[in-house]
């Protein structure tokens, strides 16, 4: 394929139907998937009805004895396999991506690669989940600890990252000798499917990884948590759905993890270098054209910064290339859909309505879901957009004149899953990020995640822990045995 390849073909063998007990079926109805860039039908795959829910819980169940009780080298072997045949095809994955998702190359690439890992990193920690084994203080017996594996899995994922998400889950579950249903977003299930291929083509067995997709999520993820064999859920999406799933789950007392949404804040203190600090706020703002709940969503720039850091991240902005992210020239491809589209251009208006002056920076191309970058000027603390994850490239600045007024600002949110902090030297960065109410917070950094890292939040962004050593004790039981001295 060339750099400027702008045809919207699927790669060979893209697989379309749903997953169920390791078949590829066809399912009674279809979901009709989107080219955000060209609002072109790039396929249609099966729409899953509450049956197919509960067939690929059936699978899964009763997969989950087997695979639990399979040695754990042997389920790390399966994970290795699936790394390297996505390391291999890993172009194939980041096609789909572009073409499901709108979003450019580069960041198409950087998420395969990076969901890729997942597979890598969670294959080495299924062998080394480790127990305990102590004397206990009264002398009169040993407390040993281990753990099990939860059994059947429920997982969730967004659109903005189909492949990365979809591995961060399977991976751990997988690890932990958990079978798994995965529900992918209506908008990208491409990438999930090709995702469950190729765990199919590393040997995982039939059962293990059930994946269906469907236009009505509500009725099928209800019957999936009402199901007495599904014991565990795993979410990433927004705050509201959480909610409405957690209130579901509480009714079986399901264990249940959430990484929901997020309004990280970006500090640029007094004395930070600004050259560095915009980097930072490029990478933070406009990975995945600022879809991301952790991208930089409302900027703190201290007063004797703010023109100089937003004169030069304008024309960071300005040097950016929008278009059909399957083209390779291109920086900024398109939003998801439509939808996403206009919500976005709505939170410029009310930013306006608000006082603020939205600023785009270049033009965009004729049709598609496509939104320029943009600087907010004049914002205030507290309007829409600081209130607002924005999922876009958009980027509101607020200024500060004093740093603990900055750091009350930022924590002013319901949310607490992402912060970045640009200070003048690296103890301060770390001072003030320790009082940053947040999961994760990049100091001097403007990218984070990483498959070895724990990836979570506090307050309402979220449950739990993904990635790094944690990732896996999330689909394990721990269990005390008392033995007797």
């Amino acid at each position: 394929m060339s750099p400027t390849d702008a045809t919207s073909t699927l790669p060979t063998g893209a697989p379309t139907g749903l997953l169920i007990d390791g078949t590829w079926t066809t399912a009674a109805r279809q979901l009709r998937v989107e080219d955000p860039a060209t609002l072109a039908t790039l396929a249609e795959v099966g729409d899953a009805e509450v049956a197919d829910g509960l067939a690929a819980v059936d699978a899964a169940y009763a997969a989950f004895d087997p695979w639990a009780h399979r040695p754990a080298r042997e389920r790390a072997e399966v994970l290795r396999r699936a790394f390297e045949i996505m390391t291999d095809e890993i172009e194939d994955c980041a096609r789909l991506i572009v073409l499901e998702n709108g979003k450019a190359w580069a960041d198409a690439i950087g998420e395969a690669r990076y969901a890729a890992e997942f597979f890598r990193w969670f294959a080495e920690e299924a062998v080394r989940v480790a127990g305990g084994f102590r004397e206990a203080p009264a002398g009169d017996k040993m407390i040993i600890t281990d753990h099990t594996p939860i059994g059947v899995a429920y997982l969730i994922t967004p659109w903005n990252f189909p492949a990365a998400m979809a591995t961060r889950k399977l991976a751990p579950a997988l690890a932990a000798g958990c079978t798994a249903v995965l529900k992918p977003a209506a908008q990208t299930p491409l990438t999930a499917l090709w995702v469950g291929e190729v765990l199919r083509r590393a040997g995982a067995p039939n059962g293990t990884v059930n994946i269906v997709t469907t236009s009505d999520p509500g009725s099928v993820s209800e019957a999936i948590l009402a199901d007495e064999r599904v014991r565990t859920l795993s979410f990433t999406g927004s705050t509201p759905v959480g909610k409405v799933l957690l209130e579901q789950t509480a009714k079986r007392v399901l264990v249940s993890s959430m990484e929901l949404g997020g309004n990280a804040p970006f500090l640029v203190l007094e004395g930070a270098d600004v050259d560095a600090a915009v980097e930072g706020a490029m990478l933070a703002k406009m990975r995945n054209g600022g879809a991301a709940c952790t991208a930089a969503n409302r900027f703190y720039v201290h007063a004797s910064l703010v023109g100089d850091f937003t004169a030069r991240f304008r024309e960071a902005l300005a040097s950016l290339k929008v278009g059909p992210g399957i083209d390779r020239g291109n920086d900024l491809g398109a939003m998801v859909s439509t939808h996403e589209r206009d919500k976005i251009l709505e939170l410029l208006g009310q930013a306006e309505d608000d006082g603020g002056r939205p600023d785009a920076i270049s033009a965009t191309p004729d049709g598609g879901a496509f939104v320029a970058p943009h600087l907010v000027h004049d914002v205030t603390h507290g309007s829409t957009l600081t209130r607002t994850e924005v999922f876009g490239p958009v980027a509101p600045i607020v200024t500060f004149e004093d740093t603990d007024d900055a750091v009350r600002m930022a924590n002013d949110t319901e949310f607490g899953l992402m912060a970045y902090v640009y200070g003048p030297d690296k103890g301060t960065g770390i001072a003030v990020a320790r009082r940053m109410d947040a999961g994760m917070v990049g100091i001097d950094r403007g990218l984070l995640s990483d498959a070895a890292a724990p990836f979570g939040g506090m307050k309402e962004s979220g449950l739990g822990r993904e990635g790094g050593f944690h990732g896996i004790h999330e689909f394990l039981e721990t269990r005390y045995l008392g033995v007797s001295l």
